[in-house]
């Protein structure tokens, strides 16, 4: 009977032991789950802060080895690699869309052959375009002109003086120009640009923010006078694919590759960032040919160049400049009217529901 009490005892106590050790774990994992935010004292603030920032770190290591260790298994037995881990991003998060373009969609392509913009796509005209700005100029304004009149081929700048806008697109029509572009400027910068294709539309409002000119990029470089490369990103929806159409229609679709221009509208979150670059082809030596060109003597170095090339050829590239980002705020249907213009889509605050929602 004794010793029946005692085993009794014995589990019990081992019981209460295992709910003791519950307790506190319950509570640590507790501690480690309140917000730092929270606690109002700075000094215990900070050190929860830091213990958080550790483990976080603990964590990333621990995995990052385990991740290490299956790759070397597989290696070793032969057998195919573990898929890598893509992280987690607001682009590849977004909210689903039902108009993204697919590949196979035939009815996108029947749309492209009879839109605005499939004469000068095909080739069948040659796009002339026609740059103005808004009544009250600026200083800054012209200086940006001028550098779109470089980046795009078959550009005229005229002065905008006190005509209306639909009398300039009267006059655009009859002299056969493609697209108007109109520089909105306010307080002496650049804020917005209006892009009108000719002659039926549409009319896409830009916003225009983070404008650098050339003269403030470093190490930059001048473009010649070669019709560029166009590159466009990530324009995934159906209003995406029209915005990039518009945008395609105002350069040639003949580049001369030899002029080694490259210019990209790469849409990211519906910010559209403009760049113009120019590739650079160097030859480089590498270190260990510099190295045994101080140790040899003449003789061994008419040797070397006659067995061995010289160095490897690097390609770079070179920004030309401007530099801009634009925001789409309005596509409408036909040219710019601003009372009985029908709006194909117009940015509105309610439609910003999300971060992970994106209309381009």
């Amino acid at each position: 009977m004794g010793a029946k009490r005692k085993s009794r005892e014995a589990i019990a106590e081992a019981a209460e032991e295992d709910h003791k050790e519950r307790r506190e774990e319950e509570k640590t994992s507790r501690k480690s789950q309140v917000l730092a935010s929270t606690i109002k004292n700075k000094e215990k603030r900070s050190a929860v802060y830091v213990k958080l920032k550790q483990e976080k770190k603990r964590e990333k290591r621990k995995k990052a080895k385990a991740r290490e260790a299956a790759e070397k298994r597989a290696l070793e037995l032969g057998e195919e690699l573990p898929p890598k881990t893509v992280p987690r991003t607001i682009e590849n998060t977004r909210e689903l869309d039902e108009t993204v373009c697919k590949p196979d969609d035939e009815e996108l392509f029947a749309g492209n052959d009879a839109d605005e913009f499939s004469g000068i796509l095909k080739q069948e005209v040659i796009p002339k375009i026609l740059i103005t700005t808004c009544r009250f100029n600026s200083s800054r304004g012209p200086a940006f002109i001028s550098e779109l009149l470089s980046v795009i081929p078959n550009a005229q700048y005229f002065r905008r003086g006190t005509y209306d806008l639909k009398k300039i697109v009267e006059y655009a029509k009859n002299k056969d120009f493609t697209s108007i572009m109109v520089v909105h400027t306010n307080r002496r910068e650049p804020d917005a640009l209006l892009v009108i294709g000719l002659p039926d539309g549409p009319t896409a409002h830009f916003k225009l923010s983070r404008l650098v000119l050339r003269k403030d990029i470093k190490n930059h470089g001048n473009p010649t006078s070669h019709k560029p490369e166009l590159v466009l990103n990530n324009f995934t929806t159906r209003l995406g694919h029209r915005v990039g159409r518009l945008i395609q229609s105002l350069f040639p679709q003949d580049p001369n590759f030899r002029g080694r221009r490259v210019v990209t509208f790469h849409n990211q979150r519906d910010f559209i960032f403009f760049r113009h670059h120019r590739y650079i082809f160097d030859t480089k030596e590498t270190k260990q040919t510099e190295i045994k060109a101080k140790k040899t003597t003449e003789k061994d170095k008419e040797k070397e160049d006659a067995s061995t090339p010289q160095g490897k050829t690097i390609a770079r590239l070179q920004e030309c400049g401007p530099r801009f980002t634009l925001k789409l705020v309005s596509l409408q249907h036909g040219t710019f009217d601003t009372k009985g213009g029908e709006f194909e889509w117009v940015h509105k605050p309610e439609m910003d529901t999300s971060r992970r929602r994106f209309f381009l």
